[in-house]
């Protein structure tokens, strides 16, 4: 098969010699069970939206300390299994144990309202109202 042929077909050569062995290798180093996620600043308040599917509500935890938005989520797959009637043939899902932090520095930490709903997490951070009203005076002493 021509070079030109390999390239026009859409497949990459070297996916012959190696399998998925790199794919799979990259999936799980470059963090296959990272969050997804989004962090948007608005004028008032930071939104924060994490792909959380398959988690329950109550195995999500949220922190907020010295500016750090902090979201750890655990499931544990194997504590579902636990069918004494049959063998499983095939597990791809897995228990996972995920961790994220954010720095969202002035954020009013009494404020912050997060809810959970079809494997989203939304997050929203006030911030503090600053007096500051865009310039900076400066006493000469």
């Amino acid at each position: 098969m021509a070079r030109n042929e390999m390239q026009n077909n859409g497949r990459n050569p070297l996916d012959d010699f190696f399998g998925n062995f790199g794919k799979s290798l990259l999936t799980s180093v470059a963090g296959d069970n990272q969050m997804k996620t989004d962090v948007i600043e608005h004028q008032n308040d930071y939104e924060v939206v994490v792909e959380l599917p398959g988690f329950k509500k109550q195995d999500i935890h949220l922190t907020y300390n010295d500016g750090t938005l902090n979201v750890h989520a655990t499931n544990d797959i194997n504590a579902e299994m636990k069918n004494e009637d049959g063998h499983v043939l095939s597990q791809e899902r897995r228990s996972m144990d995920v961790t994220r932090s954010f720095y969202l520095p002035d954020v009013d930490d009494q404020k912050i309202d997060a809810n959970y709903h079809d494997g989203l997490l939304k997050v929203t951070l006030p911030k503090v109202a600053s007096a500051d009203d865009g310039s900076n005076n400066i006493e000469i002493k």
